[in-house]
């Protein structure tokens, strides 16, 4: 089975593959995506990365916490997404 991660308080300037070489000497990414925001095409700060279960307990309790670029990482199991509403309307 694998896990997705949540990895929160990235430093902006991480990319996808600053993400995923910082899991990889825990085992073999399968994903590591940093989340953009859509209108300024900016880090939102967070991101995923998918891993098998062993190595991404191993992953998560090494570097929760852990500093990177001065912000400690917040790592730990991703949850289910929740339903927000639909938004109404066109622009903002």
């Amino acid at each position: 089975m694998s896990k997705s991660i949540y990895v929160g308080n990235l430093p902006f300037a991480f990319g996808n593959e600053q993400l995923s070489e910082l899991f990889a000497e825990f085992g073999e990414v399968k994903g590591a995506k940093v989340i953009i925001d859509r209108d300024s095409n900016r880090s939102k700060g967070f991101g995923f990365v998918e891993m098998d279960d062993e190595p991404a307990e191993k992953a998560i309790q090494a570097l929760n916490g852990k500093n990177v670029g001065n912000r400690p990482l917040r790592v730990n199991e991703s949850q289910p997404r929740e339903q927000r509403p639909q938004r109404q309307g066109g622009h903002r």
